[in-house]
């Protein structure tokens, strides 16, 4: 490997030089990269020495840019059988917060200060928290997606999940708490949302809040699911947003949620009235066919928490100057928060209280991490003394 002078005469009699860079790739490949200052080779030759070394040196014409392996990755994703919700999403954030700023940029390109320093534009152009860091995670899927077709060597995203030291992931975990009143509804707000649900879709207020389903979930419930003898709902498919029917968000999503004696009332109730349809869904629309999420969520969640008097205001005035108020959870994940919380604090399933993991098998994640990392902090603390105490006991009998 070498840094080299190249000097020429143009056409019209002109001197010119540039300094090419003469290096071997991790393959054995020659190439050339060509600099007009000679630092800047020097610099190359730096980097390129350390990644051929390392086995990560991917050269220039072996690449690409971050928006044609982005094109890749969507037809990766396609090609997967994605749910086109989440295919439109991972298109959203390539269209309008990845390329605009990097689009350009070739793969081995990327390095974990350009990464941050992404994310700082992400920032500074008014992005949210939540958006920077859901980007960052598809930007890592690109590259990953692009490791796979040899395209580009290091993953820098993962790169920098890597760095980060176990404080301040204990401090972002800290940070993303969950809190009643803010993100959980209060135990006088449910009663008060049970209290105001009412028509078609106070059985799904209920059913939401006492069995902690997702929304899709809910949406693509059918009535064969449903075991009214047994008071227990299978969950085997969901409904996108775009009303099409497919299997849960993962195997775990897979599973048998008891039903509290309300919830079953409810559901023995609402059969009798529930549109019938093709799909036998539990909540369909009028038609009885899938009920789309906009209607379900204003003309149910949002309604009934006006009628409720659960609300925030909005900042808005209406025309003689009054505040215009508003739902105060705007998402049907509220509910499923104040699920996961009174089955960690309140005695249910016969007085007995729910551990971690059966929370997790309730709500359906993949994992006790993720279930522990949302909702851990709600666990009630146990006192050292007396937990050490019932240790001894249960080792020991009556024995001292």
């Amino acid at each position: 490997m070498s840094v080299r002078k190249r000097t020429w005469k143009s056409p019209n009699g002109e001197i010119k030089s540039n300094w090419v860079v003469d290096y071997s790739d991790a393959q054995g490949r020659r190439r050339l990269k060509t600099f007009a200052r000679k630092r800047d080779a020097d610099a190359f030759h730096a980097r390129a020495t350390t990644e051929v070394g390392d086995g990560v040196h991917v050269a220039d014409r072996a690449t690409v840019t971050v928006r044609e392996a982005g094109k890749g990755w969507l037809t990766s994703a396609i090609n997967a059988g994605l749910e086109r919700a989440t295919v439109a999403q991972y298109r959203q954030h390539l269209a309008l917060h990845i390329e605009p700023f990097i689009g350009d940029r070739r793969l081995n390109e990327l390095t974990v200060p350009l990464v941050r320093s992404f994310q700082d534009q992400l920032r500074a152009a008014g992005r949210s928290p939540t958006m920077v860091r859901r980007v960052t995670v598809s930007l890592g899927a690109i590259l990953g997606d692009a490791q796979a077709r040899g395209l580009v060597m290091r993953n820098v995203v993962s790169e920098m999940a890597r760095q980060r030291t176990i404080g301040a992931r204990v401090q972002e975990r800290q940070k993303a708490r969950l809190a009643y009143g803010t993100d959980i509804p209060t135990m006088e707000e449910v009663r008060a949302i049970l209290s105001g649900a009412e028509g078609r879709y106070r059985p799904l207020i209920v059913v939401a809040l006492l069995t902690g389903m997702r929304a899709s979930e809910l949406r693509g419930l059918r009535w064969q699911d449903v075991d009214l003898a047994k008071n227990c709902i299978a969950v085997h498919q969901r409904a996108d947003r775009y009303q099409s029917i497919g299997a849960p968000k993962s195997s775990a999503g897979r599973r048998t949620i008891p039903l509290p004696p309300l919830a079953a009332n409810t559901l023995r109730e609402w059969k009798l009235a529930c549109p019938k349809g093709e799909l036998g869904l539990v909540f369909p629309n009028g038609a009885g066919n899938v009920e789309s999420l906009g209607n379900m969520t204003r003309r149910g969640l949002w309604a009934t928490q006006l009628a409720a008097g659960v609300v925030k205001d909005t900042g808005e005035k209406d025309e003689e100057g009054n505040p215009i108020l508003g739902a105060k959870y705007t998402g049907w994940h509220a509910f499923r928060h104040w699920f996961a919380s009174w089955a960690i604090n309140r005695r249910v399933d016969g007085g007995l209280e729910l551990s971690a993991k059966m929370v997790q098998e309730r709500l359906g994640h993949s994992s006790i991490t993720m279930t522990m990392d949302r909702y851990g902090h709600l666990f009630p603390a146990l006192d050292e003394a007396d937990a050490l105490a019932a240790a001894e006991k249960s080792l020991l009998g009556n024995a001292t």
